[in-house]
């Protein structure tokens, strides 16, 4: 198992990075999440704040005033020193625990956020340490803007910390913050792909999307190629209706990344996405001819929201051509009710199919907000094999979304290409 020890300057964003590597794969653990945690009503770690402190630190409720807390230790160094014997302990107590919890699970990777990595000397625990820092002014207005503190409040917790210039010269790897949230997700995972062989390496894949090539669509092949990198996406499947060719212009740009598609419009008033296709599938064939074409062309046979309100069909229909199914969506970012995808979920368990996820983007900012995490692969044989060890992750899209695509719909309809 890998270890990295995640650390950063205040405001640097962090915790942004510390979620990348766990959309990634990683196991996470919070150093800051677990020191509020050592600190609850009830525990021995809370007692001794109180004994040592006096109770005008604890609120009404019998919890931990952390900002009249935060008042006191950044600006009495030795009250700091005591509040650290006091909860460092306590917290690297339940960090092993969690370790010990993720070597247990089959986690290939752990991240850990340490806010005082290299203050605590502890960077020989770790594999690798990465830290996270950005211009002093950004961190500021960040900090201040979002936790409703004052500048000086912020001077006393930065100046408790090493420097960024300390930090970065400790670390391993350095992500350096001074643009916008892509640019961060992108050196991170710069940084991941450095520190994670890919033997260890779990690929985020979003196995639902469209390009203009939809009629319903204005994204650029070139738009959604570039969107996809951005949000560190290693696969996406371009699955336009009943079209080929945005899928192959999107893979002439990004051979690695695109997979080729098409979700096809069956006789049955259904779709069915065919993955590493070949050809274009035109629609109107029954589903089975269709999955049958699929399945020649060496593709892969993908049932897309198969319940939804709108687009699904039902058990009794789908009981008739299960033997044609090779995989199932169990998470589509367009379908709002959690229901509908956990119902996909539970018929694809009942027999014996893999699930994947996908965001059914028609704009480019839904890509990304169902992705598939699995293991490497490199054609539809080895795909459907790391699809049976996958997790699925994702968030629902907005309802505005649907707007787009009828926008899309007037636009080209209005003014055709």
């Amino acid at each position: 198992m890998i270890r990295l020890g995640l650390t950063g300057t205040i405001g640097a964003g962090k915790s942004t990075v510390a979620g990348c590597f766990q959309e990634w794969g990683a196991y996470r653990i919070d150093a800051d999440r677990l020191a509020r945690e050592v600190v609850e009503p009830g525990t021995r770690a809370l007692a001794r704040i109180r004994e040592t402190f006096g109770a005008g630190l604890l609120g009404d409720d019998g919890r931990l005033d952390r900002a009249a807390m935060r008042r006191l230790v950044f600006s009495d160094a030795g009250a700091r020193a005591r509040l650290e014997a006091i909860v460092h302990p306590a917290v690297d107590r339940r960090r092993l625990e969690l370790l010990e919890a993720a070597v247990g699970s089959g986690f290939q990777v752990v991240v850990v956020e340490i806010p005082l990595l290299f203050e605590k000397g502890i960077e020989d625990q770790f594999d690798a340490t990465v830290t996270v820092d950005a211009p002093r002014a950004a961190r500021r207005l960040r900090v201040c803007e979002r936790r409703g503190i004052a500048p000086s409040e912020f001077d006393a917790m930065d100046a408790a910390q090493w420097s960024g210039e300390r930090k970065r010269a400790a670390a391993d790897h350095v992500i350096w913050n001074d643009a916008d949230r892509e640019s961060l997700r992108a050196s991170a995972r710069h940084v991941w792909e450095k520190v994670v062989p890919p033997e260890g390496r779990l690929w985020r894949a979003d196995l639902h999307m469209h390009t203009s090539a939809s009629h319903d669509c204005l994204s650029a092949p070139e738009d959604v190629v570039r969107r996809a990198r951005a949000v560190g996406l290693d696969r996406i499947a371009v699955t336009d209706h009943n079209e080929i060719r945005g899928a192959l212009a999107a893979r002439e740009i990004d051979p690695e990344l695109v997979i080729v598609g098409e979700e096809v419009r069956t006789a049955e008033g259904l779709d069915l996405i065919g993955l590493f296709l070949q050809r274009h599938i035109p629609p109107g064939g029954s589903f089975r001819d269709v999955a049958v074409e699929i399945r020649r062309q060496g593709g892969a046979v993908y049932l897309p929201h198969p319940f939804d309100a709108r687009r699904g069909t039902t058990e009794e229909f789908l009981a008739g051509v299960v033997e044609l199914v090779d995989a199932v969506e169990g998470f589509n970012a367009r379908v709002h009710d959690a229901r509908r995808n956990r119902r996909a979920v539970t018929w694809a368990e009942a027999h014996g199919l893999p699930v994947g996820a996908g965001s059914d983007a028609h704009l480019l900012k839904e890509i990304g907000r169902g992705a598939t995490l699995m293991p490497t692969f490199t054609g539809p044989d080895d795909f459907l094999a790391a699809l049976e060890e996958c997790r699925i992750e994702g968030r629902p899209s907005s309802h505005l979304v649907h707007l787009g695509s009828t926008w899309a719909k007037v636009w080209k309809t209005v003014w055709p290409a």
